[in-house]
């Protein structure tokens, strides 16, 4: 069946605009927080029955997509390199990588028992789903992962002196990364995944120099290696979109940082994922949500377009805005 997510990610013409967000299956849901019943991350998105329950919870709002709940880190861990999800500063791997032999430890072609409760979780989310919605999978990065697994995360300075001190140990850790990554996603693929987004969180504060040697080379090898699904580019706030749509993916998200009109109107071949202000949806009004979106929608232009936000939906976000986001994105108001 091509759900209308799949079509206009194609660029077919559409009824209207597919909706959907990045975290819809979140802390902002009280539904959400039931679920998950104070149980730490990893515990429960390995637990396949409840975030199976998780990722399903958007579906009552209307959206035109289900992500699966799990984290970028899921695929380093069946690498070979644990994380645990700290407060206040994200995943913390069980050991930073350092060295070569560090890096040579890490499986770079990692079987699916390995991440079998992503493959379990795909199968439980598309059997109760039972054709209704598309099965959105993802998978980060290589230069995301990368500043993870030698503990450095979203502080660029130090990811940068890394770098600059260990650049055959980078190199190596993003090599494979890259081979993991497009094993890992042909592999849910295989299993009935509708479309696949590469995130690549902390590459847009690159300088471009950077971003063409650190990211842009990865991002095409990764869709030419996976390629029979549509493929969904996310790098937050990125202002080189002629990389962004020179990547090779089929659909590229946009931050607030660019004109929606304007990426249709330079790239008309290509689809756009976005780009409703997310911290409008957190600190604003229904009211101010629906005419955001509405002129989200106008901008869009209807097709070659599916509606989401700049970012993912905030843990302060009210549910009456993301519920008027989804009925704004459906016509409803």
């Amino acid at each position: 069946m091509d759900h209308l997510l799949v079509r206009a990610a194609r660029g077919e013409a559409v009824e209207r605009p597919p909706v959907w967000a990045m975290r819809q299956a979140g802390r902002w849901d009280p539904e959400f927080n039931k679920v998950r019943s104070g149980l730490s991350f990893f515990e429960f998105s390995e637990n396949v029955e409840l975030s199976a329950k998780a990722s399903l919870l958007p579906r009552r709002f209307g959206v035109d997509a289900i992500i699966l709940f799990y984290d970028i880190t899921t695929l380093t861990v069946s690498m070979g390199l644990p994380f645990t999800l700290q407060p206040n500063r994200g995943p913390v791997p069980d050991r930073e990588i350092r060295t070569m032999a560090d890096v040579e430890r890490l499986n770079p072609e990692p079987g699916p028992e390995t991440f079998a409760h992503i493959v379990q979780l795909l199968r439980k989310v598309r059997e109760e789903l039972k054709g209704e919605l598309p099965a959105i999978v993802f998978a980060g990065a290589p230069f995301t992962v990368a500043t993870y697994c030698i503990g450095t995360g979203k502080d660029l300075p130090a990811t940068r002196s890394f770098i600059k001190e260990r650049p055959a140990v980078w190199q190596a850790l993003n090599e494979r990364i890259q081979s993991a990554t497009i094993r890992f996603v042909n592999t849910l693929i295989e299993g009935g995944a509708a479309l696949y987004q590469l995130f690549d969180s902390w590459a847009g504060e690159l300088t471009r120099e950077e971003y063409l040697r650190l990211a842009h080379p990865y991002h095409q090898r990764i869709f030419q290696g996976a390629a029979s699904v549509p493929r969904v580019l996310f790098v937050k706030e990125c202002p080189y979109l002629d990389l962004l749509t020179s990547s090779g993916a089929d659909v590229v998200s946009l931050g607030r940082c660019h004109d929606l009109a304007a990426a249709r109107r330079d790239y008309p071949n290509l689809v756009f994922q976005g780009n409703v202000d997310e911290e409008l949806l957190k600190t604003g009004t229904p009211d101010e949500v629906i005419a955001a979106t509405k002129r989200c929608l106008h901008d869009g232009g209807g097709r070659r377009h599916i509606l989401n936000l700049n970012h993912g939906c905030d843990k302060a976000m009210p549910v009456a805005n993301f519920e008027a986001f989804i009925r704004a994105a459906k016509g409803q108001v």
